[in-house]
């Protein structure tokens, strides 16, 4: 299998919320050599149908696609909108289903604790969720996602809450994806585990599905190196 030189495809990278680019700085600077990554941040949407329809405005007529948690969420959105557009598809520590009412209540609460003045204990106390535990320690690790939070403050961290409280259920037309898909989770990812991501495997034809040890919910930063090799040999498979 011989690398892409003469046209690389696009490749869209879509973070999850509140990050932004920099949860994706790996992958953007080791996959140019197979594909064009961009980065679409999304923190100025109300909605995954606002956000995208953001992602279409601004890309080429074919792209590939990788979106982590929020992302997924608006990747497939995208294959909804427009199918025909999306080369190969890579959903990364996400879900197909619908919010729960209790994920909703706690996302309501965090957002109005945000509100009132709070907006770092917030973010701080989300990071065992977020991240393996052995992560925990590592203080420049945590300083960089914590400076993700921050930039896209609490007014983005809100729309974001609140498009991700709202999104459809993807689950009935996972059957209907035909491009090459690639779905990835962190063994330890307790927001989003494994079970979830065999669901849409098993659901979408063909799709590959691997599980990162020792890794939570933030696989492209926490094992970025193991994130780049598999969405490099993605993005080369035939």
């Amino acid at each position: 299998m011989s690398e892409r030189s003469a046209s690389c495809p696009a490749l869209i990278l879509l973070p999850g919320m509140p990050l932004d680019a920099a949860l994706w700085d790996h992958q953007v600077r080791h996959l140019g050599g197979v594909a064009e990554p961009r980065v679409v941040e999304l923190a100025d949407c109300t909605t995954i149908a606002e956000m995208a329809d953001k992602v279409l405005a601004q890309t080429p007529d074919r792209f590939a696609v990788a979106g982590l948690s929020m992302g997924g969420y608006v990747a497939l959105e995208i294959l909804r909108r427009a199918p025909e557009r999306v080369e190969r598809l890579a959903l990364l520590d996400t879900n197909a289903r619908p919010d729960t009412a209790e994920a909703t209540a706690t996302r309501r609460e965090a957002v109005a604790l945000a509100r009132q003045g709070r907006y770092g204990q917030v973010i701080r106390a989300a990071l065992p969720r977020l991240i393996h535990p052995e992560r925990l320690s590592d203080d420049g690790f945590v300083r960089a996602v914590l400076a993700q939070m921050e930039r896209v403050g609490i007014d983005g961290y809100a729309r974001e809450q609140e498009a991700i409280i709202n999104r459809m259920d993807s689950r009935p037309g996972l059957a209907a994806i035909r491009c090459p898909t690639l779905v990835i989770c962190g063994r330890q990812d307790i927001l989003t585990p494994p079970a979830l991501h065999e669901e849409m495997a098993d659901a979408i034809p063909g799709a590959r599905l691997v599980l990162i040890e020792e890794c939570g919910h933030l696989s492209a930063m926490e094992q970025p190196q193991a994130i780049t090799a598999l969405l490099r040999d993605w993005l080369l498979r035939d």
